[in-house]
């Protein structure tokens, strides 16, 4: 790291009509109240915020509500305003004034705001406040608390669990309708994670009989959970106060009542951990894209050059780069072998995909499916295609891509002003209406904890604080999963071809296992999409499941994907349920001890009263050394993890000792950056400039000045959080470089001008004042925005040429801008600024400018390094840039008008069901955060 300055047909639609007749009130609540908390030692200090409501269910009468006359049920939208609010309220954010845009995270519900108490059984009480509508669950038995937070969960988010529990299972457009964007979604999110129903059982039963009491105790806690969530779905039913979505998905008449809401079971939660994992708890792979960059780089510029050049890219240890462990630190891990072996690279033109969807019929055999809309009365006509464009709009999610999730900051009691650790921190998990995260504070016999999970794996809050001590997770994308080269062959001893279906193992020919997933859908009023239907098929090997063919010295090869955490989608649950307990944190010793339970990986951070620490989790296999882990590998025995047993995906991991971890540093931040010395990155992306810069270079400068509070913390995160990382670390030595002449054409000094201006006034994205829409300095936002993509290719595509230079943009997209529909996590997603071309260009420029850079890139590209020409390259690029109107850089989409720059980069929560909600200034933000200050221990 360089310190720097700088988104039923007929009979359904006629039993709307009887609807408001029929609708019942839940069932009576309890009268009790709940009350402080002994056992909370945050005194008052403990805040947090989860938009855009607690929330997430809504009757079919409240969804017809909110599209005719725009309102919404109580506390489903009550956050958005002082979570929104923090963007343009910031700068004078004090202690005393943090309670504006955060909520009271404190244990209880103080007397005089007990809004509801729901008794779902009599060791188990509901407890709703009035300001937020939070659930508090309080058991007097264990099976009550974890029932009670079931239910509490089928309260709050019944709808949403349904929808993911049939996405893990690759069933989502049987379920919600066929249109495109759901197909799309669970031909992603299936491969990744394809299961039958005893594979799901293996899981639960491995966790319940491997994990001793701790094991037993946990598929107790998950079955209570379910059982809570079926009392609800059942009793909500026959109440017929359910999600309205059932009735537009055609799942359940409003008339008659008939039809079904599935019940839920334990091997629901195996699969919705599955999309959790994978969205956020992933690492490595992709090892086919970066071995077709490395063939590309070679073909230009032969084997040696080539490969020094596709190294340079790679950044696999950049000693430029961010690390969350800034003390010099090493842990060595995936580091790149002296002379490797085993590497499988395919014959150039050789790589196929594996196709995945097979026998279509109907509307699934379109491009552009047909529509036969089915017609409700005229006075609900609004409901008419709710969920045409699918019931998660298009881009949410994309598992096939890197994803970067979560910020933390922390500073040590010793640089704070009352001696005691502050933490702001929070997962960065998108938004989503309702959220996919879901707020509660649990208390019950060994469960003491307030915070934010998953809905569906609820059992345990999953990043939240207990009675003395807070916690949190960043992504962390460790490399936990290999490509392996399978040689292919048939069982009858004819000739392989790359279509073959048996592979050799060991010597011998093996026939792949084939897993199957067929679906079918027909039009609703929510989504009009045609009859049609398809089969997706995976092949699944003793190296995992294939996802490329490919030839390899003219033989053909199947190249599968190897994930650690494969078959062992919940095993986390052991970790959680660590967390939770009170008798088991005491410490931060203890805290990390329970994050080595949890197999995914995630980057870990602890505050209470004494310390801060750190620990960064995964099932990291031991691999051969002499193998490269971020290139495929050939699938032979003495290639293989050190003591794999396919059998149940089970391998020798690396110790606790050898995963990045640390107390009492001065100060952590993570933001998906590189974790510490040669812990080698599993993907392109981690070099000298980083998102996590923008949190460093402020988190350094506060805790060198001392006296940091938990107002100060939060006014670095929210600067950090409307801040252009463009503009604050690249534009300086692209203005440098434009600078090193006179420039004389009017047009171009103008733009130069507002870019340098835009600079020294914090490269922001910033309203002029809350609610204006408009930024500070718009015009050079828009030149930014135009300007990047086109001084990349400018820069780089002429050196590398076409082909490379698309190779290497399919393992690192160029730009990642808030407006910018193309990356991860498409357009209105707050998240931004995690994956882009930033390090080239500043690696690339300081090499033009003649600086030290170390590693740098192989050769030079702007200008092929002279000055002169790189002048006149950017000064091209950028009159190219200022000739494009608003309207070419901001072309508008379903909610924005084309050239509505704040409009293309605000935050949009996306709906997931019949609730939508107003969009919010762009903040680079978690979407559930914490602020807190312990300032007693037990």
């Amino acid at each position: 790291m360089r310190r720097r300055t700088g988104r039923l047909r007929t009979a359904a639609a006629a039993a709307l009509l009887a609807l408001g007749a029929t609708l019942l009130a839940p069932p009576p609540t309890a009268i009790a109240a709940d009350g402080p908390d002994d056992s909370d030692y945050c005194q008052g200090q403990c805040a947090d915020i989860l938009p855009p409501g607690a929330t997430g269910n809504a009757t079919l009468a409240e969804i017809l509500a909110s599209k005719v006359f725009g309102t919404h049920p109580a506390h489903s939208d009550d956050q958005l305003a002082p979570y929104g609010a923090l963007a343009s309220g910031y700068p004078s954010l004090t202690d005393d004034t943090l309670t504006d845009f955060f909520n009271d995270a404190s244990f209880g519900v103080p007397e005089g705001q007990v809004a509801k108490v729901t008794a779902p059984r009599d060791d188990v009480t509901i407890t709703r406040d009035k300001k937020t509508g939070t659930p508090h669950i309080k058991g007097t038995t264990r099976y009550g608390t974890e029932f009670g937070a079931g239910y509490a969960a089928g309260q709050d988010r019944l709808w949403l669990m349904d929808l993911f529990r049939h996405i893990g299972r690759g069933e989502l457009t049987s379920f919600a309708g066929g249109a495109l964007a759901n197909q799309g979604l669970e031909q992603e999110f299936w491969p990744q994670a394809p299961y039958t129903e005893a594979d799901l059982q293996a899981q639960v039963e491995r966790i319940r009989d491997t994990n001793g009491a701790r094991g037993k105790q946990a598929m107790a806690d998950a079955q209570a959970y379910v059982d809570g969530i079926n009392a609800y779905r059942e009793q909500s039913k026959k109440g017929r106060y359910f999600p309205g979505e059932y009735v537009l998905t055609g799942h359940v008449d409003a008339v008659t009542n008939a039809g079904e809401i599935q019940p839920f079971k334990l091997t629901d939660l195996i699969a919705l951990a599955s999309v959790v994992g994978g969205l956020f708890g992933n690492g490595g792979g992709g090892e086919v894209p970066s071995a077709l960059a490395l063939l590309s780089a070679q073909q230009k510029y032969g084997v040696e050059k080539g490969t020094a050049l596709w190294e340079s890219f790679r950044e696999r240890n950049d000693p430029e780069a961010t690390k969350t462990l800034h003390d010099g630190q090493s842990f060595p891990y995936a580091v790149k072998p002296a002379k490797a072996e085993g590497v499988a690279l395919p014959d150039r033109g050789s790589v196929t995909p594996e196709q995945l969807v097979y026998d279509r019929t109907g509307a699934a055999g379109d491009k552009k499916p047909a529509r036969e809309p089915v017609q409700a009365p005229a006075k609900y006509r609004k409901l008419e295609g709710l969920f045409k464009d699918g019931v998660l709009p298009k881009g949410s999610f994309d598992v096939t891509q890197h994803r970067g999730m979560s910020n933390a900051l922390l500073v040590s009691g010793k640089r704070t002003a009352s001696g005691h650790p502050v933490a702001v921190f929070g997962p960065q998990t998108g938004y989503f209406a309702p959220q996919l995260l879901m707020l509660q504070e649990i208390q019950g016999p060994g469960i003491s904890a307030r915070g934010a999970s998953f809905a569906g794996v609820g059992m345990y809050v999953q990043l939240g604080r207990g009675q003395d001590y807070a916690w949190s997770a960043t992504s962390a994308g460790q490399d936990i999963t290999d490509t392996y080269a399978v040689d292919l062959c048939n069982t009858d001893g004819s000739p392989a071809t790359k279509d073959s279906v048996a592979y050799r193992y060991h010597g011998t020919c093996v026939p792949m296992e084939k897993l199957e997933r067929t679906n079918s859908w027909k039009p609703t009023i929510a989504d009009p999409t045609a009859a049609g239907s398809y089969r997706m098929q995976v092949f699944r090997t003793k190296y995992g499941t294939v996802t490329h063919r490919a030839t390899i010295g003219g033989k053909p090869v199947a190249y599968t994907a190897l994930r650690s955490t494969y078959r062992h989608e919940a095993d986390s649950i052991i970790g959680f349920q660590m967390l939770n307990d009170p008798s088991y944190v005491r410490d931060a010793a203890t805290f990390q001890q329970a994050a080595q339970h949890i197999g995914y990986a995630f980057n870990w951070f602890y505050a209470d009263s004494r310390d801060i620490a750190y620990y960064n989790s995964g099932l990291n296999p031991v691999r051969n050394p002499r193998t490269d882990p971020a290139l495929p590998i050939k699938a032979a025995p003495e290639y293989e993890w050190r003591g794999y047993r396919p059998e149940n995906n089970l391998t020798d991991y690396t110790p606790p000792a050898e995963h990045p971890q640390s107390v009492n540093q001065d100060y952590y931040v993570s933001w998906n950056n590189k974790q510490a010395a040669d812990y080698d990155s599993a993907g392109f992306g981690n070099g000298p400039v980083h998102r996590a810069d923008l949190l460093d270079d402020r988190v350094a400068a506060l805790t060198a000045e001392g006296g940091v509070t938990r107002a100060a913390l939060t006014r670095a995160m929210s600067e950090a959080a409307v801040t252009d990382l463009r503009g604050e670390d690249v534009l300086p030595e692209l203005l440098r470089v434009l600078q090193s002449a006179p420039v004389t054409d009017p047009q171009l000094k103008k733009a130069v001008q507002r870019l340098d201006s835009w600079r020294r006034d914090g490269s922001q994205r910033r309203e002029t004042a809350a609610g204006s829409h408009t930024y500070t300095h718009p015009d050079a936002v828009r030149l930014m925005d135009a300007w990047w993509p086109l001084l990349v290719e400018g820069a780089f595509a002429p050196e590398l040429g076409g082909d490379l230079y698309k190779a290497l943009r399919a393992n690192l997209a160029v730009d990642e801008s808030p407006s910018a529909g193309h990356g991860p996590t498409g357009a209105h997603a707050g998240s931004a600024f995690q994956y882009g071309w930033w390090s080239y260009v500043d690696k690339d420029l300081r090499s033009v400018l003649g600086e030290k850079v170390r590693a740098p890139l192989a050769r030079p590209f702007c200008g092929k390094g002279d000055l002169s020409a790189c002048r006149d390259t950017l000064l091209d690029t950028l009159r190219e840039a200022a000739g494009r109107t608003a309207e070419q850089v901001y072309p508008g989409d379903d909610t924005c008008k084309a050239g509505d720059q704040w409009c293309s980069d605000a935050i949009i929560h996306r709906a997931v069901g019949g609730l939508t909600h107003t969009a919010i200034s762009w903040q680079n933000r978690p979407t559930y955060q914490q602020v807190v200050e312990f300032p007693a221990h037990r």
